[in-house]
């Protein structure tokens, strides 16, 4: 494939893009040159992760890459963010995507645009470029979502099957902490001290918010463009990783959305394709931008005559903390559904996947709750030990099903699901449910898995009772996967009744029965096609240039697991800098003269036999510094676990200097649902 040749381009550090209220949004600007003389289209990034500072060194190279193919690309601070105007009340609110509108209008009105815009991006970017399609601005003539979702109930980091995550807490403290970061006096003048002091009088703790929707109600509907997918007209590319916490969102994409749609899911974490792990990574920016001249520029780039999936098919590899590349091969189809794809039943009974349903046999299962803690984490996000380990000591607390070795290589691409009868002996319960490829060494690798809370065994608009020792149907979708597996390796189905500290566990242990044998366990099972090996090769990634940034302090992240046998207490522990800067703690970006430095401490803590045992905290602390000029943030953030509520505390500082300009503390009170409240008399 040929690679563009970068045009000369112009960067502007800081624009001002006023929204309906008046309110001033902070935007950096790369484009061609020229295009005050020649308008180019536009390419859109809004998030709340500070464009001027902390994610800079990432922003750099992928803006300037498509200013040099011939686009306006643009880094914009949503409101009351990084330099922005205003206060960042929550996620994807509805004036967000109001401001998104004007944003794109503004950019369309442009002497330097021509009246096209792209609207990309990761994670929150990802979400709000499908949120602000939905809404058809004029101007917004094509999206590539990246690592999001479709469904801020289903797939984001507060829930799992219905089940509290425990991402909820970790991704709710830094929410806060980047809600309580000033603006840059460079940028925004002497008025920083008022914005910060805005910012800082709006605070307060995210992860409460969040837990008081523990359904799919109102609250999570907006935002969820899954609740009507034809609302999106314009083309939609939906990128995903297979250690992402997201990737379940694209094959729903490609089965809901009515418009044009690609999708492509490599081996990667959280994180653009051109910088991920695991490998291969690939040219990503090279696509986007064979993407953007179809859509934007009205090229012919073949791009849309190729499947509408590509996914990276892995191979099984020895578990360990974290794989520079996972081996597989790309494979293609060109629809999905994909009718070449057929469901192989296989059924639990006693030990065993078996190939043909029998006579229902009880098993029961009561996991000690420290099953999980090789579970990793719930999204990856490249650091060292946050990938999955060997699942032999969580196989070991919970019901186990091994299906007899593969005779011959067999490729699943789509969602196992589990559908069984079960009951609780008591008024709550889950169940998580496993999926590992088992090597002949009878090493333990989960290629997928799933939860499901027992009060939303009907659907997850409300929760309904549980009685205890009564039979329900359920129907558990695992994650979507891309696997193959190996002649002489077996499969397994793990059920547990816990997966700490992913998850929150139930108020009291709980004793789940199964009826295995009627129980079933569909797998996606993909046949070889022709397509596969006449796939166009994706290139490198290209070398680019970022911010230059000098390590001033460096630090390695850490992450151990502590068991006090006296006490029965298992702590799991990590610590880092958690941050965009390869291991250093404290940082300097060399062209704008600003330290900024990021550690995060996360402490989970439980009893293998008490579920009120449960714990978490999360220490962070945050410093910006140029000159005499110096702020410091720290938040503290705690959730602990009671058997009608949880309790969730909240301190964050704040520093100019040595001097303490603003402090407040929160304790929340958060019910839990209340199908989990009654015990069994």
């Amino acid at each position: 494939m040929t690679r563009h040749s970068p045009a000369p381009i112009r960067e502007i550090e800081n624009i001002w893009i006023p929204v309906r209220d008046g309110t001033r949004l902070a935007a950096r600007l790369w484009m061609p040159e020229d295009a005050d003389n020649n308008p180019v289209p536009a390419i859109l990034e809004y998030i709340p992760y500070r464009k001027r500072d902390f994610m800079r060194p990432r922003d750099e190279p992928m803006h300037r890459y498509f200013a040099g193919a011939g686009y306006a690309a643009l880094r914009v601070d949503l409101r009351g963010s990084g330099d922005s105007e205003g206060v960042l009340a929550d996620e994807y609110d509805p004036c967000e995507q109001q401001d998104a509108i004007d944003i794109i209008a503004w950019i369309a009105a442009q002497p330097w645009c021509d009246g096209a815009v792209g609207m990309t991006g990761i994670s929150w970017g990802g979400f709000n470029a499908l949120q602000v399609a939905a809404l058809r601005p004029p101007a917004l003539k094509a999206v590539i979502s990246l690592c999001a979702s479709d469904d801020r109930y289903a797939d984001d980091a507060h829930y799992k099957g219905g089940c509290l995550l425990g991402e909820n807490l970790q991704w709710g403290s830094i929410l806060t902490l980047y809600n309580a970061l000033p603006p840059d006096p460079e940028i925004v003048g002497e008025n920083w001290r008022a914005m910060w002091r805005q910012r800082l009088e709006a605070l307060r703790p995210m992860p409460a918010e969040w837990m008081r929707h523990p359904a799919r109600d109102a609250y999570w509907r907006q935002g969820s463009v899954a609740e009507d997918y034809p609302a999106i007209a314009c083309p939609v590319y939906a990128i995903g990783g297979w250690a992402d916490g997201y990737t379940n969102a694209v094959p729903r994409l490609l089965t809901g959305l009515t418009c044009p749609k690609k999708a492509l899911i490599g081996p990667w974490v959280h994180a653009y394709p051109h910088i991920a792990v695991p490998g291969p990574a690939i040219d990503y920016l090279a696509e986007a931008v064979r993407w953007w001249d179809h859509w934007l520029k009205g090229r012919d780039t073949g791009i849309m005559d190729e499947p509408m999936l590509r996914a990276w098919i892995q191979d099984a590899v020895r578990p360990a903390p974290q794989h520079d590349v996972r081996p597989g091969r790309w494979v293609a189809e060109d629809t999905w559904p994909s009718p070449r794809i057929a469901d192989a039943l296989l059924y639990p009974q006693r030990g065993r996947l078996n190939r043909a349903p029998c006579q229902p046999v009880e098993e029961t299962v009561s996991s000690p709750l420290t099953v999980g803690m090789r579970g990793g984490e719930w999204c990856g996000f490249g650091a060292d030990g946050e990938a999955a380990r060997d699942q032999r000591p969580d196989d070991g607390g919970s019901l186990i099903f091994d299906s007899d070795p593969f005779e011959v290589e067999t490729d699943l691409l789509g969602q196992p699901v589990l559908e069984a009868e079960v009951s609780s002996d008591l008024p709550a319960g889950l169940i998580v449910a496993r999926l590992c490829d088992v090597a002949p060494d009878g090493t333990s690798l989960r290629i997928s898995y799933g939860m499901l809370d027992l009060a939303y065994r009907d659907g997850f608009a409300r929760a309904e009772p549980v009685t205890p020792d009564t039979w329900y149907p359920i129907r558990l979708p695992l994650d979507i996967l891309g696997h193959r597996v190996a002649p002489g390796h077996s499969l397994r189905l793990a059920i547990s009744t816990s997966y700490w500290p992913m998850i929150w566990p139930a108020p009291e242990p709980f004793c789940l029965s199964l009826k295995t044998g009627a129980a079933s366990l569909s797998l996606p099972v993909r046949p070889a096609a022709a397509l596969d090996a006449a796939l166009r090769p994706f290139a490198p990634p290209p070398d680019i240039a970022g911010a230059p940034v000098t390590k001033v302090i460096p630090q390695a992240n850490t992450r151990r697991l502590e068991v006090d046998l006296a006490t029965n207490e298992f702590v799991f522990l990590t610590e880092g800098d958690g941050g965009e800067f390869g291991g250093a703690e404290l940082a300097r970006i060399d062209e704008i003269g600003l330290d900024l430095g990021y550690h995060i401490r996360k402490e989970f803590r439980i009893r293998e036999d008490d579920p009120l045992s449960a714990s978490a905290q999360f220490r962070q602390r945050a410093m910006l510094r140029r000159g005499d000029w110096e702020v410091t943030v720290t938040c503290e953030t705690r959730q602990l676990a009671g058997a009608a509520a949880f309790e969730l505390g909240c301190k964050v500082s704040a520093f100019a200097g040595t001097e303490e300009v603003f402090a407040r503390e929160w304790t929340e009170t958060v019910p839990r649902q209340a199908s989990a409240l009654g015990r069994k008399g």
